[in-house]
């Protein structure tokens, strides 16, 4: 199989594609340019360099991005050998990311971050190439994201804001997909054309309550791949069910199985509890499918005295003979690192709901290279992303050598 999750396009001997570029910048040379050929004062490679290399240092905004670049411009023109007369304004960076595709532009560096994984791990070895790829993609981790200078209402109103998909490989950071939200659309209808053999094959898929309805489940098995799916108050009538199947005090447990895992740290006590047991297989098969294990996952934490309990049900098509309850319990622990190593991270650590940009189109180029960020640290395993940002704020001749 394939290592990227790319669609299969007929590419030119002559022009490389995106996986067998060697550097960052080489891949930018590459991407198909919308601006007008009039007026092409700035080459587009150059122009995305120089803002991942702002976005490495710090700069939050393409107002501060555009003003580090002109501080550094002596640096920066040598290694990029520019010959521009000055370094563009905001406006110019802003009129070039407005006619980039961000779909395509994020699955073209998706292909060439899986590229660097794979070779990473397995030198130059191209029969291990995709093997080693495919086993670092197993886990897939599916949520939505609201882009917030693109609208006043987070939901519905005469502005509402622009959202878009992510499937997120949790072992490696790297943003597969981003999927704008059309006007009409939701994170369901976003992600059913992407829900093929080539995305879903062999890996398991999690996926908060935004998904659970019974087509997903039904098209991720067909595709062969397998699901860990949140039951919440979206689908009431079979919350409901779980819910008296689970806390009936009569209930007979003797097929039930359960892991527990209690964490101490940052000023609070956790414990976390799974129960899972194969006895609604059958009952549930006739509207989601090949149903392997239902859940209950129960969250206790305690804070300053203050005890908090949280219950939430599920449902996985991974039977116990595949996964056994610790396992799951992992899997649907590592889920949420979609939330914390990277929705959280883009808001706090790199400011993308304060950039101040109102343009969709603009918006979300900023989040692709805002996840491109991201992805590059975890490769470079970097644990303190802020402190690294310091470092290339004041030293960015180290940063050149991720994008060269």
């Amino acid at each position: 199989m394939d290592y990227t999750t790319l669609s299969q396009e007929p590419t030119s001997p002559q022009t490389p594609t995106c996986a067998q570029s060697q550097s960052l910048y080489e891949v930018c040379q590459h991407l198909n340019d919308g601006r007008a050929a009039r007026g092409k004062t700035y080459e587009l490679a150059g122009l995305l360099g120089l803002l991942i290399l702002a976005k490495l240092a710090g700069m939050k905004s393409l107002k501060a991005a555009s003003d580090w670049i002109q501080d550094q411009q002596a640096c920066l023109k040598e290694h990029f050998k520019l010959t521009w007369k000055r370094m563009p304004c905001r406006n110019t960076y802003q009129y070039a990311l407005l006619r980039l595709d961000s779909e395509k532009v994020n699955e073209c560096l998706a292909a060439w971050l899986i590229r660097q994984e794979a070779q990473s791990r397995c030198g130059e070895e191209p029969s291990r190439l995709a093997a080693q790829s495919d086993q670092r993609s197993v886990h897939l981790a599916l949520d939505g994201k609201v882009l917030k200078g693109t609208g006043k209402q987070v939901y519905g109103g005469e502005k509402p804001q622009k959202h878009v998909l992510h499937v997120y490989e949790v072992q490696t950071g790297i943003v597969l997909h981003q999927c704008p939200m059309l006007e009409k659309q939701n994170e369901v209808s976003a992600l059913k054309p992407l829900l093929t053999e080539v995305l879903c094959k062999g890996r398991v898929i999690t996926a908060d309550a935004a998904q659970s309805y019974h087509e997903f489940v039904k098209t991720v098995t067909r595709a062969g791949g397998d699901v860990i799916l949140m039951i919440k108050d979206n689908t009431p009538v079979r919350r409901a069910d779980l819910e008296l199947f689970f806390e009936d005090a009569q209930a007979d447990r003797t097929t039930w199985d359960s892991y527990e895992k209690p964490e101490q740290g940052h000023g609070r006590r956790e414990k976390r509890t799974l129960v899972t047991t194969p006895d609604l297989n059958e009952y549930l098969h006739r509207e989601w499918g090949e149903v392997g294990q239902v859940f209950r996952l129960q969250r206790e934490r305690t804070i300053a005295s203050q005890t908090s309990v949280e219950v939430v049900y599920g449902l996985t098509t991974l039977t116990r003979e595949r996964c056994h309850t610790e396992p799951l319990f992992q899997f649907i622990r590592d889920h949420w690192a979609i939330e914390h190593r990277l929705h959280g991270r883009r808001d706090v650590t790199l400011g993308e709901d304060q950039c101040g940009v109102r343009v969709p189109a603009v918006a979300q180029m900023l989040a692709v290279l805002n996840s491109l960020v991201l992805s590059l640290m975890d490769f470079h395993q970097v644990t303190n992303v802020a402190r690294q940002i310091r470092r290339f704020s004041s030293h960015p001749e180290e940063a050149l050598a991720w994008v060269f």
